[in-house]
């Protein structure tokens, strides 16, 4: 399937620059979908954050290397973009329980995280409740806070208590459009822009026409296709969504995401149900 082969072909890039800084954007492109969701779908299919698959597979390749070859540790160190001999060392030792000296001597123990390769497996035949929307272009205004891939689902929750403590629903809602098909208080969860491959803009927002006054931002979203998820009233729920969207429906459907936003609804609780829009675009 062109998915799998196009995220194999995103980890075959990274693992031929992983001794430099890896271009995030690059890696996305060659998996036809934006940085934010190639970095956010890769831990819900691959079961482990990007920046820690990374992480461990150069800590891997360091070692065969201090085992085959007489490769100095400052330098292997600077290889593998550690800034010193230590910052290597603790990040050596944390990973393979033994220091990068003790794994050159034969019969030391080290641990091996391989490369990953993706492929579509069959699960259950649980449903997913969605349909697809033509929705013109619109706006939204709201704060955007910066969140990090790694810890995002610890962080956001964070955002919507503070959100309710600070009284923001209460700013928000004079400024919303009541009449859009885009409903109820969102979270837009887009690229970042704070100059950092590792996180991403979550935007807690209303969609709305009017120019918002500062610290409000506005973001503006072209004409495009959604497909919308339904799930429980329990937010929780939204999360378990995002997971099969990447693992289930995007590989088995003949769309794939377009380079845009996508955004979740929180809606009334009277009506025990949130919505999940993702954009996408017809595969070619």
């Amino acid at each position: 399937m062109d998915w799998v082969r196009r995220m194999n072909d995103a980890i075959g890039y990274m693992e031929e620059h992983i001794t430099e800084e890896i271009n995030f954007a690059e890696a996305a492109r060659i998996a036809c979908c934006s940085v934010y969701h190639f970095q956010r779908m890769f831990p819900y299919i691959a079961e482990v954050p990007l920046s820690e698959y990374i992480r461990r597979r150069r800590l891997t390749l360091a070692a065969y290397e201090l085992q085959s070859s007489d490769i100095k540790i400052v330098d292997l160190a600077l290889k593998y973009g550690y800034d010193s001999p230590e910052a290597f060392a603790r990040a050596f030792q944390n990973m393979h329980g033994t220091t990068p000296t003790a794994a050159r001597l034969a019969g030391t123990k080290l641990k091996d995280y391989p490369r990953i390769f993706f492929q579509v497996s069959m699960k259950g035949a649980a449903e997913m409740n969605y349909r697809i929307e033509e929705i013109p272009a619109f706006s939204i205004v709201g704060y955007s806070k910066e969140v990090s891939t790694q810890n995002a689902y610890e962080v956001v929750p964070r955002l919507w208590q503070e959100a309710a403590e600070e009284d923001v629903f209460n700013k928000l809602w004079p400024l919303k459009k009541h009449d859009h098909p885009i409903r109820g208080f969102l979270g837009v969860c887009a690229d970042g822009d704070y100059g950092r491959q590792d996180t991403f803009c979550y935007i807690l927002s209303v969609v709305s026409e009017q120019t918002p006054p500062e610290p409000l931002i506005q973001r503006s979203f072209p004409d495009s296709a959604w497909a919308v998820f339904e799930t429980g009233g329990d937010p929780g729920q939204i999360a378990e969504m995002w997971k099969r969207l990447y693992s289930e429906w995007i590989p088995s459907q003949a769309y794939e995401l377009a380079p845009l936003p996508a955004i979740e609804c929180y809606l009334p609780p009277d009506e025990d149900k949130n919505e999940l829009w993702v954009p996408i675009i017809r595969k070619q």
